[in-house]
């Protein structure tokens, strides 16, 4: 809709020198972060919140793909006349954002082991990979809003179905 195209064109016209840290951001929301989320939660002695990350994060890349496969919504530049790309054309089906989700899926995982500034970092850092999607020209704002929803929805799914450790709240 015209709400939907004005918000993508705001984004996707940005200059296009944000293009290299944009490309480094978007990574946080690559099927390749889950594993290095992870194994950092691994390092830092939380086994389960690695756990809860790795699930969360797969499903959440494994659904896209399927929602992808059903919705069949294209990506910017087959509906958007003046859509630019930056950087490999993206392949593929558009709705929904997977790297959306992936880094909404991680995040919400990680929220409740970090301190204040760790929080702030996450609020700032995760809605950005979602607006570099956009930027690149990759996809529209309901992509990224359906990915974040199923990011989100995988992590709560895991989180209510790994046990608690007894005597506390957190996961170890």
């Amino acid at each position: 809709g015209p709400v939907e195209e004005r918000l993508f064109r705001a984004v996707n016209r940005l200059p296009d020198g944000c293009y290299l840290p944009a490309w480094v951001l978007m990574q946080a929301g690559n099927l390749a972060a889950v594993p290095v989320a992870a194994g950092c939660a691994v390092l830092a002695g939380r086994d389960r919140l690695a756990v809860r990350m790795a699930l969360a994060g797969v499903s959440t890349w494994t659904l896209s793909k399927l929602i992808k496969r059903s919705y069949r919504r294209p990506r910017p530049p087959a509906l958007i006349e003046d859509a630019r790309s930056r950087g490999p054309e993206p392949s593929g089906l558009g709705y929904v954002s997977g790297h959306a989700g992936i880094a909404v899926a991680i995040g919400a995982a990680g929220w409740g082991y970090l301190d204040t500034p760790g929080r702030l970092a996450l609020l700032m850092m995760v809605p950005t990979v979602g607006l570099c999607r956009i930027y690149v020209g990759a996809h529209l704002p309901l992509d990224v809003v359906g990915g974040a929803a199923l990011g989100l929805t995988a992590d709560a799914i895991f989180a209510g179905l790994l046990p608690a450790p007894v005597g506390g709240l957190r996961y170890r």
